[in-house]
């Protein structure tokens, strides 16, 4: 019997939601993207440039299979629905999906889950639609633009200069990285001194003289104050001001990325990953449910299906003083608007009660966002500040004291953010406080610091720069490629990330810029929105970049191999590092004159004495570096084996014994021990 076809993206989304749907729907998963652009045409870029940037489209390596099932129930359906993800990338792949299992528009739909519980899955069963085009387009020429500038630029970069990689947002990036270790290494300390008046309760510091502010820059203008101040302080002001402290709003994607990073020490791409998990589904006592929404998001809307429960739920566990209010951005909200902020699915799923379902980050990636959820809807904090001015001999010195009066959001949020009492001394207009003891210090201005990869995402989102959902990907990328390193937890650029940043900007210092980049970004918005074409703004953009690359791999010059100061022994040319597929190797500098490739000297692993000769067996790696076992007297001997030999003969043929995922077998016959 045919059944409707449910296609989402990952196996854990599949298995949740098909416990919702029941025995009418068959729900399957497409294991994220089944295809991408090919590695063949011009410069093996997959795409037509002569042709209006047509691409062409295969399966990716290993997606052929699930492919053909997928064909299959396709076929044995009576209506498809595409379910992968609420974004431009899930609009691209649905897209992907009907065109290569060759659904007819009248046979499938297009749903959008923005959180996998039961009603909101069955409600989004009924409103279906159809794939938005321009939200494909826009996906589409953002994948477009970042195969042509990576696969260009890192083929020249590669060639040049030994450097793995560049990209449309990763390289952009790496500059914020690079020009402020710049910054830092152009820093000039500047020296400052400070005086402290120190009483029994608290402390009141030097900010003016008469009415100007005063800053002291040497020992000498230090003691000229300490020179001309008494032990008498008459209080000349006394302010007190009852201040509001806000709570924050929902978290998007980059927020919680920021606060994880700093609350809870999780790199980007673990808090994505873990995000994941509980937007698609936990297994609880009696349900398998989606704990958070859709965790890729520019909103800090909430639903109304969630804003009342949730005022109750404030009212009745904190009191009605604890009631906030829905907070307004002036922001201009993109496309993305149509989804949430990120929020529980349930406020009465409070972090403890579910805790023994969750692992240990999950626990705490949940309960931060439970609570910044709650806390943005409760009452403001109230603190009583109170400013103290005293005066000696016309030098001003101030205190600063405050009182937390009323917690409101801080009841639940308070873990996330510190909150100090500094409570000051009763003390009455014009009366004198007397002390001999002042400190003064002498300090020295700091360079800017480095950035975190909290304050990274947090100034790419400000810039405008790729996409919340990108920055785990972009900072792992600029990782792995060696081109930062992480001192003290915040990144500092390497040689090699110094010196692509700058061959970058000899050459493509108008497209690779924060302000290029932000424009790209709106003319791809502008493409979903149905207001630009997107073959249009791919021809304006490689109208100005191929002939500025065709002019690099002209014009930037080599860098020459790094010199071992040995000898080559075949021809006498010095030795040279190289970087090939597999990693670095020595080689000579009269290449492709002279072939010679210096051998690894290591000492080999002796696995057991060679059946066939007086030999060793030994570990050796092959031309893929793949590990295999053959014969130190290759190529006398070519007795060689892919899993490795434990001394011992077969019983049944005599040949040598293997051992593969801990089991024991023969290396010819089908023995097993």
């Amino acid at each position: 019997m045919s059944k409707n076809l449910v296609i989402v993206e990952s196996p854990s989304k599949s298995k949740t939601i098909g416990k919702y749907l029941g025995n009418e729907y068959k729900v399957v998963s497409s294991k994220g993207h089944i295809r991408d652009l090919a590695t063949s045409g011009k410069f093996g870029l997959g795409v037509d440039v002569e042709n209006g940037f047509t691409p062409n489209y295969v399966p990716i390596k290993g997606k052929s299979s699930v492919i053909n099932e997928l064909k299959k129930d396709v076929k044995d359906s009576n209506l498809v629905y595409l379910a992968s993800d609420p974004d431009r990338e899930g609009e691209a792949i649905a897209w992907h999906l009907k065109d290569a299992l060759g659904i007819k528009d009248d046979n499938y739909k297009r749903v959008r889950f923005n959180e996998i519980t039961h009603d909101k899955i069955l409600e989004a069963m009924k409103n279906p639609t159809k794939i938005d085009d321009d939200l494909v387009k826009s996906q589409e020429t953002r994948r477009i633009l970042d195969r042509i500038i990576g696969f260009r630029l890192s083929k020249l970069l590669q060639r040049k200069i030994g450097a793995k990689s560049a990209g449309r947002v990763q390289s952009v990036a790496l500059k914020l990285i690079v020009d402020k270790e710049r910054e830092i290494e152009a820093f000039i300390p500047e020296e400052y001194w400070t005086i402290t008046a120190i009483f029994k309760d608290y402390e009141a510091e030097l900010f003016k003289y008469k009415e100007d502010d005063i800053d002291l820059h040497s020992k000498e203008e230090a003691d000229a104050v300490l020179n001309k101040i008494s032990d008498k302080y008459t209080v000349e002001s006394i302010e007190k001001k009852e201040k509001a402290r806000k709570s924050k709003f929902p978290f998007i994607t980059s927020t919680l990325q920021q606060e994880a990073s700093t609350k809870l020490g999780f790199p980007a791409k673990k808090t994505m990953s873990i995000a994941q998990k509980l937007y698609e589904g936990i297994d609880l006592e009696n349900e398998t449910v989606g704990l958070i929404t859709y965790m890729r998001t520019d909103s800090i809307r909430l639903s109304e299906d969630f804003i009342k429960p949730a005022m109750k739920y404030i009212e009745e566990n904190y009191g009605k003083k604890y009631i906030g209010y829905v907070k307004k951005t002036k922001k201009t909200e993109n496309v993305q608007d149509a989804h949430e902020a990120i929020r529980p699915t349930s406020v009465l799923r409070e972090p403890l009660k579910i805790k023994q379902y969750l692992t240990s980050d999950e626990f705490k990636l949940y309960s931060l966002i439970y609570k910044r959820t709650l806390a943005s809807l409760m009452a403001d904090a109230s603190v009583n500040q109170t400013t103290i001015v005293f005066d000696n001999n016309n030098y001003k010195f101030k205190t600063v004291g405050s009182i937390l009066i009323f917690d409101g959001y801080l009841k639940v949020y308070k873990d996330y953010e510190s909150n100090e009492d500094k409570i000051l001394p009763e003390i009455g207009d014009k009366e004198v406080a007397i002390t001999n003891n002042v400190d003064c210090s002498q300090h020295f201005t700091k360079p800017p610091a480095r950035y975190s990869e909290a304050k990274l995402i947090k100034t790419l989102e400000e810039l405008g720069i790729g996409r919340p959902s990108t920055y785990a990907t972009i900072i792992d990328t600029i990782k792995s490629r060696g081109y930062v390193d992480l001192v003290e937890k915040k990144f500092k650029p390497t040689e090699i990330g110094i010196e692509t940043t700058d061959k970058l900007q000899d050459y493509f210092s108008d497209l690779i810029n924060t302000d290029y980049t932000k424009n790209m970004e709106d003319d791809l918005d502008s493409i979903a929105e149905g207001k630009l074409v997107w073959n249009k703004v791919l021809q304006d953009f490689y109208d100005i970049f191929e002939p500025r690359v065709e002019k690099a791999f002209s014009d930037m010059e080599k860098k020459a191999p790094v010199e071992t100061g040995e000898k080559c022994p075949e021809c006498g040319n010095p030795l040279v590092i190289r970087k090939g597929k597999y990693g670095e190797f020595v080689a000579c500098s009269n290449y492709p004159e002279c072939k010679y490739i210096k051998k690894e000297e290591k000492e080999d692993i002796i696995i057991c004495d060679c059946p066939n000769c007086d030999g060793k067996i030994i570990e050796k790696k092959s031309r893929r570096g793949k590990i295999f076992y053959g014969c130190n007297n290759y190529p006398k001997c070519k007795t060689a084996y892919w899993d490795k030999p434990i001394n011992e003969k077969c019983p049944e043929c005599g040949k040598m014994l293997v051992e593969k995922n801990g089991k024991i077998k023969c290396s010819e016959c089908d023995y097993k021990r």
